[in-house]
């Protein structure tokens, strides 16, 4: 009895054998792997770990030597009225412009999954994601102009209506014009991406609804979103991502033929940019770093607070 268990106790601690194709694949794994992981250090982890030090340094670029400045930036960056403008800009087009959006893809998702000629809606609202943030700024630039005697589109609609020019580009409505683009030119995106997921969803779920004479509303509340939970998380998270890092569209929104937009149109990406390239012409390396740090934070603290918002037990149908 005594060797049979010690004779049971030392198969059970051996590691079982893997099969031929287990073990190959256990051999192909680093080679395939490899490549990727050296990238990815070599391009995202070691260019941060760079922007984390040279943000406690004050540097002007090639030439001169990086010297320290402990927390210098970053104390002289929360005291900048630019920067605060920059951030709160910034602020509004991740949360209004957040809503704006997902209301308009929900919308658009309860009425385009029962609606003949869906799908070519669907290509039609997307077109605007395929056409460069430069251009679409530009075309934008033409409709929101003001110029008496040659206005734009949305200031000929309002004269011919018998309202007043409006300053839709003045930098105090600059960022109410771009959150308003934003929407109207990222719902597209998201309402392909939820349309989607609704594409999975039984129809049996929906016919059972409409037996029971629920209302759109209803369908939308009990069956669309609960099914697509998910997937609204992520869109959430690369909306958060993609709105921190706007700053084609203001740039060529707020400040046309100039070298910045105004200080009260700013975002963060244009702060990093002028500290960067220098509006005296002389670059600041660890003041654009310190912003690109606080980006990094605030991105990561928002995606985080967004996953646990989003947290849900797993659907099954």
């Amino acid at each position: 009895m005594a060797a049979l268990t010690t004779v049971t106790g030392a198969r059970a601690g051996r590691r079982p054998a893997l099969g031929p194709h287990l073990s190959r694949k256990r051999k192909l794994f680093w080679p395939f792997a490899a490549p990727a992981l050296a990238l990815y250090l070599a391009f995202l982890v070691l260019p941060t770990i760079a922007t984390v030090v040279l943000s406690f340094t004050s540097w002007s670029g090639a030439g001169d030597t990086p010297r320290p400045q402990g927390v210098g930036n970053y104390v002289r960056m929360w005291q900048s009225e630019t920067f605060r403008y920059a951030f709160g800009n910034t602020l509004v087009y991740v949360f209004l412009g957040g809503v704006g959006t997902f209301l308009l893809a929900f919308l658009f998702t309860m009425v385009l999954r029962d609606m003949r000629g869906g799908k070519i809606v669907r290509a039609i609202l997307f077109f605007p994601n395929i056409v460069a943030p430069v251009a679409l700024g530009m075309f934008l630039g033409f409709v929101f102009k003001y110029q008496p005697g040659k206005q734009g589109l949305a200031n000929y609609v309002l004269e011919h209506l018998g309202a007043d020019a409006a300053k839709f580009l003045a930098p105090e409505n600059v960022t109410g014009v771009v959150t308003a683009s934003l929407i109207w030119a990222s719902s597209g995106f998201y309402i392909t991406i939820l349309m989607a997921a609704v594409d999975q969803i039984p129809p049996y779920l929906y016919e059972d609804a409409d037996l029971g004479g629920a209302s759109p509303w209803q369908k939308f509340r009990s069956i669309t979103l609960p099914l697509t939970w998910d997937v609204v998380g992520v869109a959430g998270v690369l909306w958060t991502i993609n709105a921190l890092k706007i700053f084609e569209l203001v740039f060529v929104l707020a400040g046309p033929g100039t070298y910045a937009p105004p200080n009260r149109a700013w975002t963060l990406g244009i702060y990093v940019f002028d500290r960067t390239f220098g509006s005296n012409g002389t670059p600041d390396f660890g003041a654009a770093c310190a912003c690109a740090v606080a980006m990094i934070a605030l991105v990561s603290i928002l995606v985080v607070l967004l996953r646990r918002l989003m947290r849900r037990d797993a659907i099954q149908f």
